[in-house]
């Protein structure tokens, strides 16, 4: 990405300056690795504070994938409930709680409310999110909502990447790297808590809503999956 952008300062030095592709870089870095990161934290946390869970996502990738060959994208289509403890752990743990600043560029009535031109509006997706007004039990880790609605928009109740055109341009991109990942990991490791005392499950502070105690989970390859590792 780098090499791209230098090649295009050659030919448009006045724009891409090294203040642009610096701050690009940023972007990519911050919105494109960490937030997907910390995505799959929380879903390996909440998967081990609900082992039943982990347990049907485990039985879903073996009915459907096998265990001859690693998770591939193209298969992805294929895992429902993996793609539903994904939208699950945005509902609860949204790497970016508050969605980026908008700001109104004409006059307008949004709700009742009179909102002058140039006002600044956060929206506070995580208290969405949560509401029991429109979740049933909000607190409570369940994959199962999402299924039967892998191809439907839970209207403005679940915005982890915004909506609209200023939607983020790599939900796509974010769904299939964190998927993948993902049921890589569920595919080819047996996982297990430290201890007895569940994952601490608190958030820290940030740009993006890290854990505010790093995952420190025991993993060991799955016994059916040793010799396919071994080749990889």
């Amino acid at each position: 990405m780098i090499d791209v952008l230098l090649g295009l300062q050659e030919n448009e030095p006045e724009y891409y300056t090294d203040d642009i592709i610096r701050g690009m870089m940023q972007v990519l870095l911050s919105a494109g690795s960490d937030t997907s990161a910390g995505t799959m934290e929380w879903a390996l946390s909440l998967l081990l504070n609900n082992p039943e869970a982990l347990v049907k996502a485990k039985a879903e990738i073996a009915k459907n994938i096998g265990q001859a060959k690693l998770i591939e994208e193209s298969d992805l289509s294929k895992l429902p409930y993996l793609h539903g403890i994904i939208n699950e752990t945005l509902r609860i743990h949204p790497t970016a709680p508050l969605l980026a600043p908008h700001e109104s560029s004409e006059e307008c009535t949004v709700g009742g409310f009179d909102v002058p031109q140039g006002t600044m509006l956060l929206v506070n997706m995580f208290a969405i999110q949560n509401d029991a007004n429109f979740w049933a039990e909000p607190t409570k880790f369940k994959p199962e909502r999402f299924q039967g609605l892998e191809r439907k928009k839970e209207g403005y109740m679940l915005l982890p990447f915004g909506a609209g055109r200023r939607g983020c341009p790599g939900e796509g991109l974010a769904m299939r790297m964190v998927g993948l990942a993902l049921g890589t990991l569920v595919q080819c490791f047996e996982w297990e808590r430290v201890g007895e005392e569940m994952v601490d499950m608190k958030e820290g502070s940030g740009l993006t809503m890290a854990k505010a105690e790093p995952l420190l989970a025991k993993c060991r390859p799955c016994p059916t999956m040793v010799k396919l590792l071994s080749q990889s």
